[in-house]
């Protein structure tokens, strides 16, 4: 009733004094929270010649887009994103894969922010596949290693990409060997592969790299720690990162601990005994080395055959890879099967029938329709 009050004197103040200076201004209705006159622009949808055109001058914006492409699980997307990477291949293959990992907290972001100006200044362009670990619950990612990384990534020279492990294997992401095609072709010759830390069946990367860098830290376990990890076995170089302060001596101690640990592995089929190093990302100490060794197992295996060895091995390995990705989408995005799996799940948690029987017959429902 105030208010009421209150309204009625100011109409009647209004009134009897309209030649007066006061005037109280009639309140607004209510508006709305988008701009009714606002029109969304939408953005023309790129076709396969502008990605490979915009890849091929190296555009950093489109390159992201068409990684983007790559990664999405859009089914309309995967037949645009097959005739870009078939179309880059040719300009692909001309540069240095390094994957880098190691324990969580060996400090892998820094490092790769130390080394990165340090190859560009060397006139090579660096493009950096961050990948992210995916959260078990939520499927989510933080993808925040390009902001680590803050004194490369205003680098002209360098690319950094963080994507989500979305669940694969080995920590690397699902299409990270398409990603590093069109890298390639857009003209970065060094890449790094950095995945989300180190794992006893953490090998995927090996999979798709020229020469595996693992990264410890010191204190990490003796050299019969070092040989229980079976990630150990693959690894070309070991760094031992954070030797700076009072942690240098250990950083030295763990040097020659890994390095006998690493002896009593039985040769590699690249015929190079792998090297120990190390080194601060802080002091920018012993960078120039690692660095060197890297150069120097590459001249290695390019002498002896074995860098297109391993090239040509890999490409079999990752068209089975393809093979397995491709029946995989085919069988979920099936219509038939799509609608029955959530049936099967009930009767799989209900005890009415086993886990193997239930993926028996969605199989040979799955081959029986393709006959």
């Amino acid at each position: 009733m105030a208010f009421t009050k209150i309204e009625h004197y100011e109409k009647e103040h209004c009134d009897a004094h309209h030649d007066s200076a006061l005037s109280v201004a009639e309140g607004v209705n209510d508006q709305p929270i988008v701009n009714p006159y606002f029109v969304r622009k939408r953005k023309p949808r790129l076709t396969v010649d502008d990605y490979v055109r915009g890849i091929l001058a190296a555009d950093i914006t489109i390159l992201s887009q068409a990684i983007t492409l790559i990664e999405s699980n859009n089914p309309d997307h995967y037949a645009m994103a097959q005739q870009i990477i078939e179309r880059c291949l040719p300009y692909s293959g001309k540069s240095v894969r390094i994957g880098i990992t190691g324990v969580p907290g060996a400090g892998k972001s820094t490092f790769i922010e130390a080394v990165g100006n340090m190859v560009t200044s060397l006139r090579h362009k660096l493009a950096v596949l961050a990948i992210d670990p995916s959260s078990e619950r939520s499927g989510g990612s933080i993808l925040g290693d390009k902001t680590r990384m803050e004194s490369i990534s205003s680098n002209p020279d360098i690319f950094i990409r963080p994507s989500p492990s979305a669940g694969s294997l080995g920590g690397v992401a699902r299409k990270a060997r398409e990603t590093v095609v069109l890298c390639e072709a857009a003209g970065f010759d060094v890449i790094f592969i950095e995945t989300v830390g180190v794992g006893q069946s953490e090998t995927a990367v090996h999979s798709m790299v020229d020469m595996f860098m693992l990264l410890q830290i010191a204190g990490a376990g003796d050299e019969l720690q070092g040989i229980k990890r079976g990630i150990m076995e693959m690894a070309d170089i070991m760094v031992i990162t954070k030797a700076d302060g009072e942690n240098v001596l250990r950083a030295k101690l763990a040097r020659r601990q890994f390095q006998n640990a690493l002896m009593l592995f039985p040769m590699p089929e690249s015929e190079w005994r792998p090297q120990v190093f190390t080194c601060s990302s802080v002091d920018k100490v012993g960078l120039e080395e690692v660095w060197k060794g890297v150069e120097e197992y590459l001249d290695f295996i390019r002498a002896n055959g074995y860098f297109r060895h391993n090239r040509n091995r890999q490409n079999k390995y990752w068209m089975y890879e393809t093979i397995n990705d491709a029946l995989r989408s085919s069988f979920y995005l099936n219509d038939k099967i799509e609608g029955l799996i959530p049936e099967y799940e009930k009767r799989v948690l209900g005890d009415q029938i086993s886990s193997f029987v239930a993926a028996k017959e969605l199989l040979d429902l799955y081959f029986g329709e393709k006959k």
